[in-house]
């Protein structure tokens, strides 16, 4: 899957799965990427759009998630030819 913003990197593991921290996180990241605020709105638009799972899936369009545990996965590297953490 290629995200509409690879360079931005959100953590999910570990972290507070409630709905509205999750979109708190990705709009913050965003915006620190210097996303234009009319983008980010139809970020949000698509994203509570639906159900968690469609939250979850448009999260991971938009923006790399860090599926990765820091404490199990330190030597995970990120692999552009197989776009996954390897």
């Amino acid at each position: 899957m290629v995200q509409k913003y690879p360079d931005v990197i959100v953590p999910l593991v570990g972290e507070d799965g409630n709905a509205f921290a999750i979109l708190g996180r990705v709009e913050k990241a965003l915006r620190r990427a210097g996303v234009d605020r009319d983008e980010r709105q139809a970020f949000q638009n698509e994203a509570t759009s639906g159900d968690y799972d469609h939250l979850l899936r448009t999260v991971m369009e938009w923006v790399l998630v860090d599926r990765s545990d820091e404490d199990e996965n330190d030597d995970l590297v990120w692999d552009e030819d197989y776009q996954d953490w390897v």
